[in-house]
């Protein structure tokens, strides 16, 4: 697995990453895996259509059943007025 180092981060920047990651229980290094997973992942599937997100949303709370919709009225045949196409 690679290996990265960041230099010149602001110290109050570096003391909410411990903070926020003693709060999940785990190191810094990890808390920092975690962002950047989170944050590229995230950039992935927001280039994804729109129509294919919330499909995907659907079927990971297990889909929508909306059934068969009846279609037994025929069309209607509109009359306009003389001079209208």
């Amino acid at each position: 697995m690679a290996s990265m180092t960041i230099r010149n981060i602001d110290e109050q920047l570096k003391h909410s990453l411990r903070i926020q990651a003693a709060a999940h229980g785990w190191s810094m290094e990890e808390e920092v895996r975690q962002i950047l997973h989170k944050a590229i992942t995230t950039k992935e599937k927001a280039e994804e259509p729109l129509g294919t997100r919330i499909h995907k949303l659907f079927m990971e709370a297990g889909g929508l059943d909306l059934g068969t919709i009846s279609r037994t009225d025929m069309p209607r045949i509109v009359e306009l007025p003389d001079g209208h196409s």
